[in-house]
């Protein structure tokens, strides 16, 4: 029988078989963490023939101490779907590294069919130098070998403001088991507003690291938000880990035996660079805003009676950083009186980074009859993905107040100086009555003044004394000393408000001022410019009892709210009484 033929077309059709496949190259390495003092060897793998001009990886900071030794296989296998053939060219180094720390081997490439291909670069992470064991089966050799951990950030160039993410995973081969774990030092995140994201179950994942496949999990995972520029470190997370590994000696019933041992591992320091936010094209309203987002500004009613409320809600929705930025504030005309606006927040941080909506809603009571202008709102933000500003522009706003008191204007044109007009008299500004003085003059001797100087020395003595010694025994008490300070400054602070007792919107103007006031005063802010929760979070900042500041907050809340509804000339004076009572109680714990 003849094979010849089938042979030589066998022979023939192997190169098609070959050149059919997808050709790749691969980087492989002994080891993924080692000794500084130890060696490494790194297996580069072509899967296809007719490779040209091969380029090894720049093997910076690492030295050549072997290498590069070639090897060529190729092998015909049997498959159902028919014969498949396998090529391999490999060039093998075996390297040392200069340094400590997270080291790169960088990608090699070569020429195949005219079209370059490159393999992907492999980590390595370096150590102190080790003790090299005699025993390769040493199971703190093995378990060094076997586990990783690793931290994972999304992107080393954000700009300030933008959202990055970092995890730490916890690598481990099929070689060795996992029995307890304990982190020891957690990371720190200078520089970075961060929220850690919450992980459910920790499930066991496979997946490659540097080229090999591990069993991995996802110990730790948070959101990082950098506030400014600089090369800004993440610390590594520290971990003891109670590991089995194989031994490498057997049992009588040839079951392998493993021992337990608990090594520290640390994940490597990671390095974030925040770029600045371009200055071209920033908007002059631009208040760190980073991400997309969307403005929305309603007004609740748009005809309305004087005195009666309506509600203006300035609402920022999207994904971004939502609690570093304010939002824009509403300005009204002066004939409509608006309160502080109450603040209501809903951010989700998961995985695809931070969202949802953020509001201001103010309070507008209209004092006048007539139509008034609610100006524009405009909102900027800066969209990292796009890299560039947008800017946000809402509509004017109308309130047609149709019942209430007329607004009385002043013509200052009609308003002229004018001559004085004689009525009737030749003379003006003439004196009708005069006043004589007696030209006789009286000697000081014996005089009243005379008698009145000569005893006052010896009035004036005791009674300074008296009054030195009261005044000695009131400095003495402190306590009284204060709460006569703190009643001062109360009715000083209060004073307008006791002139305006039975006028309800004028008392309670002057109310609401006086604590605003007061505090201003006491806390060098602008009171007025801030919420009821701020002004509680700083009062209780300066250790101020919770009791005395409820008691602050209801007067605050009654002073914004007993406007709009009756009210007894008793009731203000009541409500005055606890105003007063409450700055003496603040001002002693100030």
């Amino acid at each position: 029988m003849n094979f010849k033929f089938p042979i030589l077309f066998f022979a023939l059709l192997i190169p098609f078989l070959v050149l059919g496949q997808e050709a790749t190259i691969k980087t492989k390495v002994s080891k993924n963490k080692l000794g500084v003092n130890q060696r490494l060897r790194v297996v580069i793998s072509i899967d296809k023939q007719g490779g040209e001009n091969f380029t090894p990886p720049s093997f910076q900071n690492f030295k050549i101490v072997g290498g590069p030794s070639q090897s060529v296989s190729q092998s015909i296998t049997s498959t159902p779907s028919g014969r498949k053939v396998v090529f391999s060219q490999s060039y093998t180094y075996i390297i040392q590294p200069k340094r400590k720390g997270e080291l790169s081997i960088g990608s090699a490439s070569v020429k195949i069919g005219g079209k370059i291909i490159k393999s992907d670069p492999v980590k390595v992470i370096v150590l102190d130098a080790v003790e090299i064991p005699k025993d390769p089966n040493d199971p703190n050799y093995v378990a060094q070998q076997n586990i990783h951990l690793v931290a994972e950030i999304s992107k080393s160039r954000p700009y300030v403001g933008e959202g990055v993410y970092v995890e730490y995973r916890l690598y481990v081969s099929e070689n060795v088991s996992v029995y307890d774990t304990n982190v020891t030092e957690a990371p720190k995140y200078n520089g970075f507003w961060n929220q850690d994201i919450k992980i459910s179950n920790y499930p066991v994942k496979m997946g490659k690291y540097n080229g090999e496949d591990y069993r991995y999990i996802v110990l730790q995972k948070a959101l990082l938000i950098p506030t400014k520029t600089g090369k800004l470190s993440i610390d590594p997370m520290k971990m003891d880990i109670v590991i089995g590994v194989p031994s490498g000696r057997a049992d009588f019933f040839g079951n392998v035996i493993t021992k337990n041992v608990r090594r520290e591992f640390a994940s490597a320091k990671k390095i974030v660079s925040p770029k600045s936010l371009p200055t071209e094209g920033k908007p002059a309203n631009f208040n760190g805003a980073v991400g997309n987002f969307k403005l929305d500004v309603a007004l609740s009613k748009e005809v309305l009676k004087a005195n009666e409320t309506s509600q203006i809600k300035v609402a920022i929705s999207g994904k971004g950083n939502l609690n570093l930025f304010e939002l824009p504030k509403v300005t009204t005309p002066v004939e409509l009186e608006m309160y502080q606006p109450e603040r209501k927040e809903k951010v989700y941080v998961n995985t695809t980074g931070i969202s949802g909506n953020v509001s201001d809603t103010y309070t507008v009571v209209p004092q006048y009859k007539g139509k008034y202008k609610i100006p524009s709102v405009s909102f900027s933000y800066f969209n990292p993905k796009q890299k560039k500003y947008n800017t946000i522009t809402t509509k004017d706003f109308f309130v047609d107040v149709q019942e209430g008191k007329e607004l009385v204007t002043v013509d200052t044109n009609s308003v002229r100086k004018r001559e004085v007009v004689a009525t009737g008299k030749n003379f003006r500004y003439i004196a009708t009555k005069t006043t004589f003085k007696d030209s006789k003059t009286v000697d000081f001797y014996k005089s009243n003044w005379f008698y009145i100087l000569l005893l006052f020395p010896l009035l004036a003595i005791p009674i300074s004394i008296i009054i030195g010694k009261r005044n000695e025994a009131r400095n003495s008490d402190v306590v009284g000393n204060k709460l006569r300070k703190a009643n001062r400054l109360a009715k000083k602070y209060l004073s307008e408000a006791e002139k305006q007792l039975g006028k309800k919107d004028e008392f309670y103007e002057a109310l609401e001022r006086a604590l605003h006031n007061y505090l201003k005063a006491k806390l060098g802010i602008e009171t007025s410019e801030i919420s009821k929760e701020r002004i509680t979070e700083m009062l209780a900042g300066k250790n101020v009892e919770p009791a005395t500041i409820s008691k602050f907050i209801e007067v605050l809340k009654s002073s914004d709210f007993a406007r709009y509804t009756p009210f007894t000339a008793t009731e203000m004076k009541a409500e005055y009484e606890r105003a007063k009572e409450v700055i003496v109680q603040l001002d002693k714990q100030l």
